[in-house]
């Protein structure tokens, strides 16, 4: 046994994702679905070698935050040692000695402060790109759910007559469970894809925003799971009436 926690494997989810798209595209090829398979399989690969390059540490950034840290200790060192300690001590007022050590103190935290900023830089500019990638899958989410949003399973079953604004629906009781359980696998895939960003960081914000679209796909998931259930229970209710 390993004590090392399980991780996602980004080449596992692609490859589902491309799987997933190949089975979309076969079922409801030249379908809006489709088209959308297609992008997130795009973006899962995209996804992948984002990881990859994220994971990696940006030296050049680390070498001017060494070499800005070095010039900024350097600088101090210099002007205290041609500042004349003995004089100022012994020619200063204690309310100008006062005022000389707080202005010394303040340079100390802008200096610290901006010592901080410069090693902190590399860390910043990765959240903000992969925050600009999870938008991009909580968009991806709302789309999924925009395509699913019209199929009403209660109409499949039933006789109803459509009015003139009513949405085209040509789906067979199988299409249409097959619709919704891609809809709700593709939701569960950019969950897994969110995921990937955030087991390449602690940064809170990220995990914020992961933890955000996880429960939002959650929740799309589990709208479309229960048309699946009624879709089955209606499909039930027909048989039994039919015998």
């Amino acid at each position: 046994m390993t004590d090392q926690a399980p991780i996602l494997k980004a080449e596992y989810i692609v490859k589902t994702v491309e799987r997933l798209r190949a089975r979309i595209g076969e079922r409801f090829p030249e379908s809006g679905l489709s088209d959308v398979a297609a992008d997130l399989a795009d973006t899962a690969r995209a996804t992948a070698a984002r990881i990859e390059e994220l994971s990696q540490p940006n030296y050049l950034l680390r070498a001017l935050a060494l070499l800005a840290i070095a010039v900024g200790l350097v600088a101090q060192v210099y002007f205290a040692e041609i500042i004349d300690w003995s004089r100022v001590l012994k020619n200063a007022d204690p309310v100008g000695l006062t005022q000389g050590l707080d202005a010394i103190v303040n340079l100390l935290i802008l200096a610290f402060g901006a010592i901080w900023f410069v090693l902190t830089l590399e860390q910043r500019l990765k959240r903000r790109r992969i925050l600009a990638r999870l938008y991009e899958l909580r968009a991806f989410a709302h789309v999924v759910d925009m395509h699913q949003l019209t199929k009403d399973p209660t109409v499949v079953l039933s006789e109803s007559k459509p009015t003139e604004s009513s949405p085209e629906r040509r789906m067979t009781e199988f299409e249409l469970s097959r619709y919704l359980d891609y809809c709700a696998e593709m939701l569960a895939l950019i969950a897994k894809l969110a995921a990937l960003y955030g087991g390449r960081t602690r940064d809170r914000d990220v995990m914020l925003a992961v933890t955000e679209i996880e429960e939002l796909t959650s929740d799309l998931g589990r709208k479309i799971w229960q048309k699946i259930m009624i879709l089955s229970d209606l499909d039930e209710g027909h048989v039994a009436k039919n015998r």
